[in-house]
């Protein structure tokens, strides 16, 4: 897998990426909790998938944007086992900038680079980004099960 780290990305590409998160904020199915979430991803080949949460009244089945995300692009990649993505946005209008929860960031993990930017921003225009590694140290990956000794 390549990645592109945050100064290899264009800022119209970030830029594009923060416009279409906000625009799957709007799409959010979340009628129970009220909070809203939408996520954008840049894919290797430098295509934008777009993805929601979708809030289930059993909330053990509510499937976050992040993952929501990610699906969209395995989905539209010819080759699911070769698809990779460079750069996550997440879209909020909370005033906390909200990362991602830990299953998303397992599933993060999976697709992106240790080196890949993930970026929360939100309605006042703030933003806090991190590599896949801060945000998942020591994570469990496909080499693991691969590699049982």
């Amino acid at each position: 897998m390549s990645s592109q780290a945050l100064e290899n990305i264009e800022e119209s590409t970030w830029r594009k990426l923060k416009d279409n998160a906000q625009s799957a904020y709007h799409k959010a199915y979340a009628p129970y909790s009220n909070f809203r979430v939408g996520a954008a991803a840049l894919t290797s080949e430098n295509k934008i998938v777009q993805g929601c949460n979708v809030e289930n009244a059993s909330y053990g089945l509510t499937v976050c944007a992040e993952r929501n995300c990610i699906a969209q692009g395995v989905i539209g990649n010819e080759n699911a086992q070769a698809v990779e993505f460079s750069a996550l946005v997440i879209y909020t209008e909370q005033e906390k900038l909200t990362p991602p929860c830990g299953a998303c960031r397992q599933v993060i993990s999976e697709f992106f680079q240790k080196n890949a930017t993930v970026m929360a921003v939100n309605h006042l225009s703030q933003q806090q980004q991190w590599t896949v590694e801060q945000l998942l140290p020591d994570a469990f990956m496909p080499y693991d099960l691969i590699h049982k000794t």
